[in-house]
């Protein structure tokens, strides 16, 4: 199958251009309730693949160790926005695990947040490596390979002890044999995992619904990685982003996570409806980040009942404007969950 039309662009009333992908949802069976494209499509989990990059510190008990607390377990499965809560954060799993910034190996970059970025440039002050959207999950990392007894300085080489334990992790939820499994360097230098769709779907079905054959163990890391990201959503994202708007609009429903090159996964809490959850997974096949994914992302949320049809309509349908601000388009999500 090939990829589907899964948003149209609107100047007016013509359609000036389309987005397409994949979208595959399935329960917490296996048993898909909906799919348009080709739900076997093999991509980059990206950043969405952060929660499993944690739960080894919840499996092996590092986090306890380390006093983790849900704030910090939500930053790390997050792609956080540079904001000063964001950076008190992650400094303080650094120092929790006995490091400093200068012993992250993700790379600096700008605040994702507009404004705070503008603050830092006019007052001169520099992007540090705390200002990645992904130091918390370093920082876990770091605490991580300290736990263990690997190389810190190494821990985000795939041949480091940190990175194979995360890798059999991810196999794990998505039923994928690790040597199977097609490995990439991400936007912040660690590893990142290439599946499919279909088993990305599947892994965000048994984080908010463990299957039967899971342990104990398994199932209590699942519960508080679920657990942080719910209760703590700005930490997830932040101010205007994503994660953190849908998230705030229905809590307590799902868990939301982006990735970059237009990549969503989601995970819908049991209820009368979906007794044992639902796992979303959506990839935009040109990795459109900023237009098609809210816009697809938000109606599919409304088409399964989680939001109301008012529900971040500045969103979805997205206003597209002029240098002068004027709305002369829109990007609308084309798609029928039946």
């Amino acid at each position: 199958m090939q990829s589907e039309i899964l948003a149209k662009v609107f100047r007016g009333d013509i359609i000036e251009s389309v987005h397409r992908g994949h979208l595959i949802i399935l329960d917490g069976d296996g048993k898909t309730v909906f799919s348009t494209g080709d739900p076997e499509t093999v991509t980059f989990i990206r950043s969405s693949g952060k929660p499993f990059q944690f739960l080894p510190l919840l499996l092996n008990g590092a986090a306890e160790r380390f006093g983790f607390t849900e704030d910090e377990i939500a930053l790390a499965c997050g792609s956080h926005s540079g904001e000063e809560i964001h950076v008190r954060v992650a400094r303080k799993m650094l120092e929790k695990g006995g490091f400093d910034e200068s012993d992250l190996r993700c790379g600096a970059h700008a605040p994702f947040y507009e404004k705070r970025s503008e603050e830092m440039m006019r007052a001169g002050e520099k992007f540090s490596q705390l200002h990645n959207n992904c130091s918390g999950k370093h920082a876990a990392m770091l605490a991580f390979a300290r736990d263990i007894g690997a190389d810190a300085k190494t821990y985000e080489s795939m041949e480091n002890p940190v990175q194979k334990a995360i890798l059999e992790v991810f196999s794990v939820f998505t039923e994928t044999p690790a040597a199977e499994i097609k490995i990439g360097i991400d936007g912040c230098a660690a590893p990142n995992f290439a599946v499919s769709l279909r088993a990305m779907a599947k892994s965000f079905a048994k984080l908010v619904y463990p299957p039967a054959d899971f342990n104990e163990n398994y199932k209590n890391a699942c519960r508080k990685i679920v657990s942080a990201i719910m209760n703590y959503p700005e930490l997830i994202g932040g101010t205007e982003r994503l994660d953190t708007l849908m998230m705030q609009a229905a809590p307590g429903k799902f868990i939301s996570k982006i990735g970059a090159e237009g990549v969503w996964l989601c995970g819908i809490a049991p209820s009368s409806e979906w007794k044992k959850g639902l796992g979303i997974a959506l990839k935009i096949a040109d990795g459109d980040d900023k237009r098609a994914r809210a816009a697809v992302s938000i109606e599919i949320l409304r088409q399964l009942g989680i939001f109301k049809k008012e529900t971040l309509r500045e969103f979805s349908p997205l206003d597209i404007k002029n240098r002068r601000r004027d709305v002369v388009g829109r990007v609308e999500a084309n798609l029928t969950i039946v």
